[in-house]
């Protein structure tokens, strides 16, 4: 998709349609004004009686509006100023493209608020971008079309390529975690995975069953155990800032379908788990596009790929691991994999020495009842790294939550047979139990644990975006490495 600068005034531009947004509760502005001159005062009128709405994500189309070069205007709904923010902007821009893409359209030009800082402007692109992008990928009839051409209205051209890489990155993120999981296994994601550093030029390895073997990983084989499809563990690195800077690592769950093993899930609950590899599939994208925005920074990627299926060799209740560090691990339910799976990934990562490390993962249920279904959950070993992860989320509107790591909650996996066991007692704070288990494969590098759950997957449409992954929490990373690459 092709994004550039508009050459002239809004009014003027020969397009299938213009996008603007309109601030709640006052008139319009910057390019919406504009477009209100040029068709004689008809948005505020129209917005003054009610027939366009101004709340966020509201969409309204005018045909034919006179004076109009554009075949429609699009009115998008900003909200009130005051709570306007990137998170705000890349939802607005969304909500129009997606309106826009239920057709081809050869051009289209956004233009909002010209007072926008210039990363508002890169989200707003990124949100275009991924309002044209649509969960229907095998449908023989597309719901959503890619707009052919994007003219962005303003002065912030600077943005606009970050706002496409941006974009694009999270729509491959999602285009993972939406394939089916008879496309998307272990060695297929470790394939996308090998793509993508040759494109970018990357460095790779990938550990199959007998390396993992060799590399005494036997918490996260024993996942694997019941599924004919071969486990991976991807280790991708980026040196922007040179072999001796210190590293950021990601780490990521990709569980690329989760049965529950012989802990099996309902029909209902299984429905949607292709997208427990969210967490991989997040960390690669991230990986993608801090090395397309070329940034002075090194991030390694790991990804520990695996399939949890009930197959004869499937691991059971009552078992214990021995996980790569020697932790031992008693089994007490077999759909809690995933925290099994990061907790090899977690150790061969801080073998690593890295700075700093994140791990994200579609964890756990308890998480979704704490926090609902947009809300990541955040939890730490240590407070100054979690404020930083926290605020670079913050920045980019992607909402998240500390949860607390009590001391009890130790307690809680205690084991009566092994160091440690997988879930803790009963149904309650079980994302704290989870993280507490994972902290034990950390070692004392600051760590946090990114628990996305809820928003990593929507079942239903939203205003700005198609049902099914979201690609949430790549900006964040992508702001974690922006602001590490700046100190």
């Amino acid at each position: 998709m092709n994004v550039r600068p508009a050459e002239k005034p809004i009014a003027q531009i020969q397009a299938d349609a213009v996008v603007v947004g309109l601030y709640a509760d006052e008139p319009p502005s910057g390019p919406a004004a504009d477009v209100d001159k040029a068709t004689g005062g008809l948005l505020g009128r129209l917005v003054e009686s009610g027939e366009i709405g101004t709340g966020p994500g509201t969409v309204t189309p005018l045909l034919a509006a006179p004076g109009m070069a554009a075949g429609q205007v699009v009115c998008v709904g900003l909200g009130p100023r005051k709570l306007f923010d990137a998170g705000a902007a890349f939802r607005a821009a969304g909500s129009g493209a997606k309106y826009l893409a239920a057709r081809p359209r050869a051009r289209v030009a956004f233009g909002f608020d010209s007072q926008w800082p210039a990363a508002w402007h890169e989200a707003a692109v990124a949100g275009a971008i991924v309002g044209c992008h649509g969960e229907d990928l095998y449908r023989a009839e597309k719901k959503r079309h890619p707009l052919g051409e994007i003219l962005w209205v303003g002065k912030e051209a600077a943005a606009l390529p970050g706002g496409l890489i941006l974009g694009e990155s999270i729509n491959f993120v999602r285009r993972l975690v939406d394939e089916p999981p008879d496309s998307m296994y272990p060695e297929s994601f470790a394939g996308v995975a090998r793509q993508v550093a040759r494109d970018l030029g990357l460095e790779i390895e990938v550990w199959d069953r007998a390396k993992l073997t060799q590399e005494r990983c036997g918490s996260l084989l024993a996942v694997a155990r019941g599924s004919h499809r071969e486990p991976q563990l991807v280790q991708i690195h980026y040196r922007g800032a040179g072999k001796s800077a210190p590293t950021l690592a990601l780490i990521g769950k990709g569980v690329t379908f989760d049965s529950g093993g012989l802990s099996i899930k309902t029909n209902d609950q299984m429905k949607t788990m292709k997208c427990d590899m969210a967490g991989a599939a997040t960390v690669l994208g991230a990986i993608r596009a801090i090395a397309m925005l070329k940034l002075p920074v090194n991030v390694s990627g790991y990804m520990g790929l695996v399939e949890n299926m009930t197959g004869p060799a499937a691991f059971k209740l009552g078992d214990v691991l021995t996980a790569r560090n020697g932790v031992t691990i008693e089994v007490h339910n077999t759909d809690a994999e995933g925290r099994l799976v990061l907790a090899d990934v977690l150790t061969v990562a801080a073998e690593q020495h890295p700075a700093r490390m994140i791990d994200l993962a579609t964890l756990t249920g308890a998480c979704m009842v704490a926090l609902g279904e947009n809300v990541a959950g955040l939890m730490t070993n240590d407070q100054a790294w979690c404020d930083e992860v926290a605020a670079a989320a913050c920045e980019v509107g992607e909402p998240v939550w500390q949860l607390p790591m009590y001391a009890e909650f130790d307690e809680q996996i205690a084991s009566r047979v092994a160091d440690i066991k997988n879930t803790g007692e009963g149904r309650y704070g079980g994302a704290m139990t989870a993280a507490k288990l994972l902290a034990r494969f950390v070692e004392d590098i600051p760590w946090t644990h990114i628990d996305i759950a809820g928003p990593a997957y929507t079942e239903k449409p939203k205003a700005w975006l198609d049902g099914g992954a979201t690609g949430a929490l790549m900006r964040s990373l992508v702001e974690v490495a922006r602001r590490i690459s700046s100190e």
